[in-house]
């Protein structure tokens, strides 16, 4: 047991997420005892076991629909009928399941201080990330600008990153005041394992930054992950409504339900 509550604590340290699943009552002949629990990684592969064959093949499946939605479910199994017989699962008992989720809450890095920067703090807090706020600028990184988020940083960018604890349930917002910070930024993001990496501007912007940092070396490849124009296409012009096509798409990649414009695109 202490294996595997060591190995949750690996998967939050790595941004990663997962499903306990967990037997939580039983009847009869079953092939583990109540208490007997199974961790699921996002990929499907497990830590533990509930008993094997075809019923911890259809745990895992609602496991990863649990991880998914971060929604716990309890799911009822009867052993002992024709069903069950025909799948193989001839124990002859009754088991109650419970599916929790087990996330690291996900953490938006904003880059900018900005009236766009604003909205998207305010509206990311609102749908569950927490948020990090970082501008050269002390005028615009207060908390007194952004009073919902955990962080606020004022100093040069290149100075925070080393800072900034950025895994696999990181989000970055890339929205300096120019294009010379935005790259700063966008070089240093690509290195990371971000989840999501997004940058704002027009095609023509981000076609000459991808230059610049090809020129250095730095392979195509490796910008083909960056959502850019930054946001869902909804036709947003405010700051306001650019911040709910910023967040917008990030809850679309939250939920794996990432559909129309690939990232990388200039269009």
């Amino acid at each position: 047991m202490a294996d595997l509550y060591e190995e949750i604590l690996k998967i939050k340290a790595e941004g990663g997420s997962a499903a306990l699943a967990t037997i939580i009552g039983k009847e009869g002949s079953t092939p583990r005892e109540t208490g007997a629990k199974m961790l699921v990684r996002e990929d499907g592969t497990i830590f533990g076991t509930i008993g094997g064959g075809c019923l911890e093949g259809q745990v895992i499946e609602e496991a990863i629909k649990v991880i998914r939605e971060e929604k716990p479910r309890t799911l009822h199994y009867d052993l002992t009928g024709r069903e069950a017989a025909g799948a193989g699962m001839i124990c002859g008992g009754v088991l109650d399941i419970y599916i929790e989720p087990i996330i690291p809450t996900p953490t938006v890095f904003i880059f900018g201080g900005g009236h766009i920067s604003l909205f998207v703090s305010k509206i990311s807090a609102m749908a569950g990330f927490q948020v990090a706020v970082i501008d050269d600028r002390a005028q615009f990184a207060s908390t007194e600008r952004f009073p919902e988020a955990e962080q606020v940083i004022a100093e040069k960018f290149s100075l925070t990153f080393p800072q900034l604890k950025v895994n696999r349930s990181s989000y970055l917002v890339i929205v300096t005041r120019g294009h010379a910070g935005d790259q700063e930024v966008l070089e240093w993001a690509i290195t990371t394992e971000a989840r999501y990496i997004g940058m704002i501007g027009s095609g023509k912007k981000i076609r000459t930054l991808y230059q610049n940092l090809e020129k250095k070396g730095i392979a195509p490849e490796r910008l083909q992950r960056v959502f850019a124009p930054i946001g869902l296409e909804i036709g947003a012009l405010t700051p306001e409504e650019i911040a709910v096509s910023i967040v917008g798409q990030m809850i679309q990649v939250r939920r794996e339900t990432q559909k129309g414009k690939a990232p990388g695109s200039c269009s």
